[in-house]
């Protein structure tokens, strides 16, 4: 991108890496740098090395990148960037690509000149890549040369060797996750590109290729896709809308660049009755938002609201407008690049910088203000939403204190389908969301009452993605889980914010059958959490339980199974027992095929139970497939379903 780069190609050298501190503490504590050692802190291996080419992008070295996942899962990222230094770093005494691959917060990242804009900060980077791969090889074409070294679980097998000569530049990572670190090594292709999907729409002209060896297309040749975007956060936000009707043609792009930082936003309007608001800073996902989305909601607030007023289109209103009421149905992208950004907490979700918030809020009532008056159609169309949205909101506001009245902290107020546990600490406390009385009887008699409750759903509750706020709160089961769970409503000056402090449970699981009919109920509850209440979410509260599929019987031996594969290796391993004895299969479709004992062992035991932790990678992401899956149009949900329908479970 123009304007970030401070520095020419020729004077990012070693002299540029700057060293904080050895690498051994992370093979031996890998979490406390990637997060966890499962499925999330495997693909953070890919993020980290992809952050490295992107912040060549950023810092305008860097056009084209290319990720392969090998059969093997082996991962390659290749980047036509300056390529890693590899002169003798002046302080360490030995090539700057040793010092980067081998030595934690070593990078150019600490070096203010030579990367302006960076989203990789913390420099664990890619020698943490290395110290938690079996395997890794750099390779990096410079100042005409190809240079090369491999590493085995962070350690160099040899020096820096050159091996060629090139006319191009750029660096190509190729890494094996270690077995020894990871519960599983196996990528999701899916979550590898919505990521990079992500990527381009951030880095407008940036192509990204998505290469999986492990799939094949018709003419036997790896799964290739590209991400690319001319438009940027303009095709990013009808991306997100793209299953929704549009209010206004064309969405509104604002830009502009004060005080160092530069701001892009770009934001639509559409028929529905949620807010989308996804921010970024330096492409990383604030999922948190921040004190930047502070100053996007303030300017939007005023600026429609000054404009409103000045047309006299609030004249004949009855009902106070809201901060709340002008975000009703929008749909916003907002991405910035500032130096130094100020992060709460470890896991960058949330920024801290005050400067950002005035810079946003200039940016946008500036641009924003000259649209509306260039654009007087679009304007009243907005400003029409906003007020229905208030009177919407003031239903919603008496429904919600309906629910709250209910709400007592006793076991008085509780719905009389929950069936209670004795224990009162939250914290040690699960509540089981079961689909129907007869499951729920089931589970009811199969449970440790002391500390797992149950409530049952009486058939599919409503489906939130097309109901104003004031239905949602009149539905009765939705009522009766608000109930339950101890929700109140209001966080500091936002009313409708969930407050989460007198929660009766801090594990909340998703139990339903295994067919169709209980995927679309657990879709129809993950929808209402993700919409309302994203706070339980972002706590690790939300959980989903996985009943068996099948129980595969041979005599007196038997065994259960979640997936096909299981299925397959047991009938086999059964059937090469010698003995005469057929293998039996039963299919369970509804947990109340299940005897009260078969559902305790198999799927509420905590000790041999198999529950999914519900978590939100990318907000962006989650957005669009809950709309996909429970919006109105049915030719995009057709195809998904189509393409998953060989998984068994659907990892939302």
């Amino acid at each position: 991108m123009e304007g970030i780069a401070t520095k020419s190609e020729n004077t990012y050298s070693a002299g540029n890496i700057q060293v904080l501190e050895g690498l051994e503490a992370v093979r031996k504590r890998p979490a406390m740098y990637i997060g966890d050692i499962g499925v999330k802190g495997l693909h953070h291996l890919v993020w980290e090395v992809v952050d490295n080419a992107i912040d060549e992008a950023l810092a305008g070295h860097c056009t084209e990148i290319k990720l392969q996942v090998h059969e093997d899962n082996a991962i390659t990222v290749t980047d036509n960037g300056r390529g890693i230094p590899t002169d003798i770093h002046p302080k360490e005494k030995k090539s700057a690509l040793e010092v980067v691959m081998t030595v934690l917060h070593a990078g150019g990242k600490f070096d203010k000149d030579t990367y302006k804009v960076s989203g990789g900060l913390h420099g664990v980077g890619i020698s943490c890549v290395n110290a938690l791969s079996a395997y890794l090889k750099a390779t990096v074409h410079r100042n005409g040369k190809i240079y090369q070294q491999e590493y085995e679980r962070g350690k160099p097998l040899d020096a820096v060797k050159e091996i060629g000569t090139t006319t191009t530049t750029g660096t190509t990572i190729y890494f094996k996750a270690d077995p020894k670190i990871f519960t599983t090594t196996v990528y999701t292709y899916d979550t590898i590109a919505s990521r990079l999907r992500e990527l381009a729409y951030l880095n407008a002209g940036l192509r990204i290729y998505l290469e999986d060896r492990r799939e094949k297309d018709d003419h036997h040749q790896p799964v290739v896709e590209e991400f690319y975007s001319e438009e940027g956060l303009k095709a990013f936000v009808t991306y997100l809308d793209d299953m929704r009707e549009k209010l206004i043609p064309e969405s509104i792009f604002i830009e502009g660049e004060k005080n160092g930082i530069s701001v892009q936003v770009a934001l639509n309007y559409n028929t529905t009755f949620s807010e989308t608001v996804v921010s970024y800073v330096n492409n990383i996902n604030t999922i948190e938002g921040g004190t930047h989305v502070a100053g996007f909601r303030r300017a939007l607030t005023r600026t429609l609201k000054g404009y409103a007023e000045k047309s006299g289109l609030l004249e004949k209103t009855k009902v106070e407008i809201t901060g709340d009421d002008f975000r009703e149905g929008l749909t916003a992208v907002i991405s910035m690049k500032i130096a130094g950004p100020l992060f709460e907490g470890q896991t960058k979700t949330k920024l801290g910088n005050s400067e950002a918030s005035s810079t946003v809020d200039t940016c946008v009532s500036e641009v924003l203000g000259y649209y509306l008056e260039e654009h007087p159609k679009e304007a009243k169309t907005i400003v029409s939403k906003v007020i229905l949205a208030a009177q919407a909101r003031q239903a919603a506001r008496k429904a919600r204190e309906m629910v709250q009245r209910k709400n007592a902290l006793t076991g008085s107020g509780l719905p009389g389908k929950l069936a209670d546990c004795s224990e009162k600490d939250p914290a040690l406390s699960e509540l089981f969301l079961v689909e129907g009385d007869s499951a729920g009887g089931t589970a009811k008699q199969g449970r440790d009452r002391r500390f797992q409750a149950i409530l049952p759903l009486r058939g599919k509750i409503l489906n939130v993605e097309k109901a104003q706020e004031y239905k949602i709160y009149e539905n009765e089961e939705i009522k009766n889980m608000l109930t339950a769970l101890g929700i109140t409503f209001g966080v500091e000056e936002d009313a409708k914010a969930v407050n989460t402090e007198k929660l009766r449970y801090h594990k909340i699981i998703i139990m339903t059958d295994a067919d169709v009919d209980g995927s679309h109920i657990r879709t129809l509850i993950l929808t209402f959490f993700f919409r309302y209440m994203n706070e339980v979410i972002k706590k690790g509260y939300l959980y989903i339980a996985l009943p068996p599929l099948y129980l595969v019987k041979r005599g007196k031996v038997e065994r259960y199974c979640w997936t096909e594969k299981e299925r397959e290796a047991t009938i086999t391993e059964l059937a090469q027992d010698g003995k005469v004895e057929a293998v039996d299969v039963q299919r369970y479709k509804g947990l109340g095929e299940m005897n009260a004992e078969q559902l305790w062992d198999t799927t509420m035991d905590p000790e041999n139970r198999n529950l999914k932790l519900v978590t939100i990678a990318s907000a962006a992401e989650a957005d669009h497939l809950f709309s996909m899956l429970m919006g109105d149009e049915v030719a995009p949900r057709r195809a998904f379903i189509e393409k998953h329908s060989k998984y068994a479970n659907i990892d939302i």
